[in-house]
Order: structure tokens, then C-alpha cells, then sequence
């Protein structure tokens, strides 16, 4: 038989992510974080990750770079980055926004590879 439980996860309880992410609700298949309030300057290397990224932003302003493309992310927009692909953001003001993963970025609800 199938798993029918519900999970619930209130954000004020959940645990953060090296980067200062929380980590949401994660089934078998997906996974969600929620990058909260993050400010101009906190800059991060390119990386590559070995899942897919979904976002969307709740508020703020940041510029997503992906393998020598650049795009702008307002509120209400929303992005997607592939699995192995080189990318960062610049923080352009206070930035909040939701992403979810695939395969999940945490193993266990922490970390990420």
C-alpha cells in the first residue's frame, strides 16, 4: 500500500542548510528550501549541483548566472536550473524565494552534496 501520511513542516522550526537555507517539506522525489531574506554581498562561488532547481521569488531582486547567461529574478518570477550546470547569484537587494529540488538537494533534511 502506498504512503498516504501528510508531512507539515512550519519554516520557524526548520533546520538550516550550511548556506543559511531552510529546508521545507522533501518527499521521495522532490524537496524544498527556502532562501530567506538573503542580502547584497552575500556572494557565492559557481557551482554545480546534481539535482534540478525550481524556484520562485517571493521578493527582492537578484541576477542568476548560468553558463554565460545572466537573467534578472523580481518577485513573481520564477527560474529554472539544470542538473551540472554552472551557476551563482548576485544579490541585488534583500532576496527571498522558494525553490524546490529534484532528485533532493538534502540527504535527510540536512545537507547537500
Amino acid at each position: 500500500m502506498a504512503d498516504t501520511s501528510i508531512t507539515k513542516v512550519d519554516s520557524k522550526y526548520s533546520p538550516k542548510g550550511h548556506d543559511g537555507e531552510k529546508y521545507l517539506a522533501s518527499g521521495i522525489h522532490v524537496a524544498m528550501r527556502l532562501w530567506e531574506n538573503e542580502q547584497p554581498g552575500d556572494s557565492k562561488e559557481p557551482a554545480t549541483r546534481p539535482y534540478e532547481t525550481v524556484g520562485y521569488v517571493i521578493s527582492g531582486r537578484a541576477e542568476l548566472h548560468l553558463e554565460g547567461q545572466m537573467v534578472v529574478l523580481e518577485p513573481g518570477n520564477s527560474w529554472v536550473v539544470p542538473k551540472g550546470s554552472s551557476h551563482t547569484y548576485k544579490i541585488l537587494e534583500a532576496f527571498t524565494a522558494v525553490e524546490a529540488t529534484t532528485p533532493p538537494a538534502q540527504v535527510h533534511g540536512r545537507e547537500e552534496e
